[in-house]
């Protein structure tokens, strides 16, 4: 690609940022706890992005993935299954669910977990949930096979589900993440648009735009 050709690339993918920032979702992390295929990886980078999610978290024990992120934005693989989504995402790995539930309580979130009906715990479908009542919110989505562990569920608020009506009842992982973070980030930026604090607290006067124009 000659020297202009990737300046006018460069210029364009900024103007989109630019365009994007304020439909992005703040405070909205969307955790894996330990992927089995990388592929999987890659296209919930990729629907975190396209949906307007800020950051992904890994919980990766096998180290599948690198620490640093700016060694996962270069990983042609990744690059490639994430359709560059990589690029424009921050992931960040952690070595047990543990550390990754300490480092989000730290840091004032909130969990919810994508798991079937859990006794004990507050169980709701997906259109039943309120996400706008936390401001530093974390989805949790588990393992392919297994699911979620006991102890990503015990240190999550509540447990959510996507009603099914079929003989199947599940879902791959790159189509249930789709789902659920279309309405998790769809109530929080109709909230955003209307509010500008918590508990529904400084309305504006005008309700900003959640959609972005189409593009021309």
């Amino acid at each position: 690609m000659a020297d202009e050709e990737k300046t006018e690339a460069k210029r364009s993918a900024r103007k989109r940022a630019n365009e994007i920032k304020a439909f992005r979702c703040k405070n909205l992390i969307v955790v894996l706890e330990e992927p089995e295929n990388p592929r999987n990886i890659g296209t919930v980078i990729r629907n975190v992005n396209a949906l307007g999610a800020e950051k992904v978290y890994v919980v990766d024990p096998r180290g599948v993935l690198a620490d640093d992120w700016q060694e996962l934005r270069a990983e042609p693989k990744l690059s490639k299954l994430s359709v560059s989504a990589i690029k424009w995402t921050f992931v960040k790995r952690f070595d047990s669910t543990e550390e990754c539930t300490s480092h989000l309580r730290k840091n004032h979130f909130v969990s919810v977990a994508t798991s079937p009906h859990v006794k004990g715990k507050t169980n709701k479908y997906l259109h039943e949930v309120d996400f706008t009542e936390h401001a530093k919110l974390a989805i949790w989505f588990g393992n392919e096979a297994r699911g979620l562990s006991d102890l990503a569920v015990d240190r999550s608020e509540a447990c959510i589900s996507i009603p099914m009506f079929g003989m199947i009842e599940s879902l791959n992982l790159a189509t249930s993440s789709g789902i659920v973070l279309y309405e998790v980030t769809k109530q929080r930026r109709e909230y955003a648009s209307r509010y500008r604090l918590r508990d529904h607290r400084g309305e504006r006067p005008e309700p900003l735009p959640t959609l972005m124009s189409p593009a021309e």
